[in-house]
């Protein structure tokens, strides 16, 4: 693929990822939280919490807002910090009893809410567009690798 026909398949990636963003918080402000709040709280949910490291691998959220983050929810009282069993340097973050039950009222209607959006795509369609976006992020996260290896700046 040449570089001309590069650009109009990153923009329209570009364009459908800003669309969803655009939809995606708009519903989840609806909650009482920020999208940030809202992806600890979603990536928490069903887990016996998580180290920082582990939550800012597993969000969209950078390392220097992740802190602060988990700090108003900890005011709010829907995260708690305590010390990792299996090491004592590490802290573990855990929804609390008020954050599972924020978690069970927002997270499945929160998918139900995108659903309808998938669902305009044929079955096949859907499938498709899955596996060719994971050949883009296998290829892309390669590339990073390669950059790293070489000793050029990977962030």
């Amino acid at each position: 693929m040449t570089h001309p026909l590069v650009v109009p398949l990153l923009r329209e990636l570009v364009r459908c990822y800003q669309a969803f963003e655009r939809v995606s918080n708009a519903h989840i402000r609806l909650t009482g939280l920020t999208p940030p709040q809202f992806d600890i709280v979603a990536t928490l949910g069903n887990t016996p919490g998580m180290t920082f490291k582990e939550l800012g691998q597993r969000t969209l959220i950078t390392k220097g807002t992740l802190t602060g983050v988990v700090d108003r929810l900890e005011q709010r009282g829907i995260v708690r910090r305590v010390a990792s069993e299996c090491d004592g340097r590490s802290t573990l973050v855990r929804l609390t009893r008020a954050g599972e039950a924020l978690f069970e009222r927002t997270f499945v209607p929160h998918l139900a809410f995108l659903a309808p959006a998938f669902e305009a795509l044929p079955d096949c369609g859907r499938r498709e567009l899955e596996k060719r976006l994971a050949q883009l992020r296998v290829e892309l996260e390669r590339r990073h690798a390669t950059m790293a290896a070489d000793g050029e700046p990977a962030e």
